[in-house]
């Protein structure tokens, strides 16, 4: 299996507000700049589509490392969360409903074409890639003329 290294950060100005994701997917030398900006979304959202998009652009199975400055996103793909509020019908407990429940399908999915570990870093804190994605995520965000998130209405 190949081994890919997918950095990922999302960006909202205003939450919700216009957003954006930045990914870089490396492999080997090889690397990719992913980015997209939406003018109606959250930070969490655009956080969740980053790991999505750099997924969705491996055309084979491989080991995949997600790197991301998401909480969010790390502790529920890591601890199994996300697994088991899609097992609960979407409910964080008897009375919560997640947020987010078409991402985190469509990210779950894409979990099963790979094996895939998530790494947590500190954002804003200097890490190479982590920043690069910050710029992209940031940038895509001030688009002009930028779709609406509509999957999440």
């Amino acid at each position: 299996m190949k081994r890919v290294t997918l950095y990922t950060d999302g960006a909202c100005s205003g939450n919700p507000g216009p957003g954006g994701y930045g990914t870089i997917l490396q492999y080997g030398v090889r690397e990719k700049e992913l980015s997209q900006g939406y003018c109606n979304t959250t930070n969490n959202r655009m956080e969740l589509m980053a790991v999505i998009a750099g997924l969705e652009e491996l055309k084979e199975s491989c080991r995949v490392r997600v790197v991301s400055d998401s909480q969010y996103v790390v502790n529920a793909m890591s601890k199994g969360w996300a697994a088991r509020w899609r097992k609960n019908g979407w409910k964080r407990n008897k009375k919560e409903k997640a947020l987010n429940p078409d991402l985190w399908e469509k990210l779950l999915r894409l979990c099963e074409n790979h094996s895939v570990t998530f790494e947590w870093v500190r954002g804003h804190q200097g890490h190479p890639e982590n920043e690069r994605c910050d710029r992209l995520a940031v940038a895509a965000s001030s688009m002009p003329g930028l779709p609406e998130d509509v999957s999440q209405m």
